[in-house]
């Protein structure tokens, strides 16, 4: 089965933990593991990851130099995918048998320069601060910022990924049987001027959003994205929270408001968009329950039945 899986944070960094590289480099080693054993039961991987956390440090990093040095957000989403790929392919490699192919390609994704998605930025990067650093740092450098659980994050635009420019070579590595990691940080966001040249935009792509696309333009027999719950909640975090096992889009349509925008809101969007496109289904759940969420035995899987919703006990 060729299934596309979007690696979420935690496949990287555990909640909770110091964003450090050898805290991130150990929770890969575990990451690819589960990968492995799905390549050697025969499926077909094409993996995409989040680089929110990463690529805000890298921000932080590059205007703690002189100004004229600092680093624009494009290139510091090329930055941490190349680096975050890297790591996710070396310690692939190590966990799969001599021989394997896998690749890791830099990846462009066009994005409209009128989205209004710069007009009012929200997705969250970087790591957690403190209300008073938050508000420091964001007078320092002119940043926008906003509560996001316990804690501030710095948060920048995320306009809607259109076209995928690198899909051709994409598709060519996959069809020689390369296990390809691609979009990763819902890839480098690109725009066309108006000499029709492409140039980097100042954003950062939800990483949910462009794997949808990518599994409807590789046809994907299963889209899969990761976290660190145990899939699709209603009522999240009260008495009464019941996980959904089941759902068509219809159903998590009737129920949008109930999922927050900064957290699970982009992953049912981007289930939703892939089946609605596809009738294929998508999945949602834990990164320990990776095998059981592929057989449909775990997590949320959203499928093209009209009017579905099912409930998972306990």
């Amino acid at each position: 089965m060729r299934i596309v899986i979007a690696l979420g944070g935690n496949a990287l960094l555990k909640r909770g933990q110091p964003l450090t590289a050898a805290n991130q480099l150990d929770t890969l080693r575990g990451a690819a593991r589960a990968l492995a054993a799905l390549v050697a039961a025969g499926h077909q991987l094409i993996l995409t990851h989040g680089n929110g956390p990463q690529v805000g440090l890298l921000a932080l990093q590059s205007a703690a130099g002189p100004a004229e040095s600092a680093l624009p957000l494009d290139v510091l989403d090329a930055e941490s995918e190349g680096w975050i790929g890297f790591a996710i392919e070396r310690e692939l490699r190590n966990a799969l048998p001599v021989g394997t192919e896998v690749a890791t390609l830099l990846t462009q994704i066009v994005v409209a320069r009128d989205d209004p998605a710069f007009a009012a930025p929200a997705k969250p990067i970087g790591p957690m601060l403190d209300e008073a650093a938050a508000r420091l740092i964001a007078a320092t450098h002119h940043w926008s910022i906003a509560p996001d659980g316990e804690g501030w994050r710095r948060v920048v635009a995320s306009p809607r990924p259109q076209a995928i420019v690198e899909i051709g070579p994409i598709q060519r590595l996959i069809e020689a049987g390369v296990i390809v990691i691609c979009a990763g940080g819902g890839g480098i966001p690109v725009a066309a001027g108006v000499d029709g040249r492409m140039d980097g935009v100042e954003a950062v792509i939800d990483k949910d959003a462009a794997s949808a696309l990518l599994a409807q333009q590789v046809a994907a027999d299963l889209f899969v994205m990761l976290t660190d719950v145990s899939g699709v909640y209603l009522d999240y975090g009260t008495e009464h929270a019941r996980l959904i096992g089941r759902a068509d889009p219809d159903a998590l349509r009737r129920h949008g408001e109930a999922f927050k925008a900064g957290s699970m809101g982009p992953k049912v969007a981007a289930a939703v968009s892939f089946v609605a496109a596809t009738g294929r289904p998508a999945a949602i759940g834990a990164l320990a329950d990776l095998s059981r969420v592929i057989d449909g035995d775990a997590g949320t899987r959203i499928i093209s039945d009209s009017g579905t919703i099912g409930f998972r006990t306990a």
